[in-house]
C-alpha cells in the first residue's frame, strides 16, 4: 500500500472569502473531508468499519504557507476548482493516532497540518483503544512501514 492517501478535494463557492481566496477556516473543513475519505471510505474498502463508530479530534494545527485563489477562471462548466490533499499517519499510540496532511494547489504546496485523533465509544462516551484491524490499516499509511 502507498504511504500516502491522496484526495482530490473540490472547492465550493462558499469556501472563498471577500478577497477571492479560500478562507483560512475552510482549510480545516477541506482537511476534514480528506480525513473522512481515508477513515470511512478507505478503511471500509479494506474491511475496517469501526472508525465510523466514533473518532474524536483532540488537537488540530495548521500552517498556512500560501493563499489558495478560488480562481473561478480555473472552473469549467463540468468541474469546480480542486486542491490535492495528501495524508499519512505520523504516530500511532494505544488510544490515539496522528494524521499529517499537505495541501497542494496544482503542484504548489499551500498548507501543512496535523490532527491528533482518539477512537471514541459513542455509547459509553469514553475514549477507547485502537483495535488490531484499525492499527493495521493505519500502518499502511505510515512512512517506512510504521511511525516512530
Amino acid at each position: 500500500m502507498a504511504d500516502r492517501f491522496v484526495y482530490q478535494c473540490t472547492l465550493r463557492w462558499s469556501d472563498q472569502d471577500a478577497y477571492g481566496h479560500v478562507n483560512n477556516a475552510r482549510f480545516l473543513t477541506l482537511y476534514e473531508e480528506a480525513r473522512v475519505a481515508l477513515m470511512f471510505t478507505g478503511a471500509r474498502a479494506q474491511g475496517v468499519d469501526s472508525f465510523a463508530d466514533g473518532v474524536v479530534i483532540r488537537r488540530h494545527e495548521i500552517d498556512y504557507l500560501r493563499p489558495v485563489d478560488y480562481a473561478l477562471s480555473r472552473a469549467t462548466a463540468e468541474a469546480a476548482p480542486t486542491v490535492r490533499i495528501e495524508l499519512w499517519v505520523e504516530q500511532i499510540r494505544a488510544a490515539s493516532f496522528t494524521i499529517g496532511y499537505e495541501m497542494y494547489d496544482d503542484d504548489l504546496l499551500v498548507s501543512r497540518a496535523r490532527s491528533v485523533l482518539v477512537p471514541f465509544d459513542l455509547t459509553r462516551q469514553l475514549p477507547r483503544r485502537l483495535s488490531d484491524a484499525e492499527r493495521r490499516f493505519l500502518l499502511g499509511y505510515a512512512p517506512n512501514g510504521g511511525p516512530a
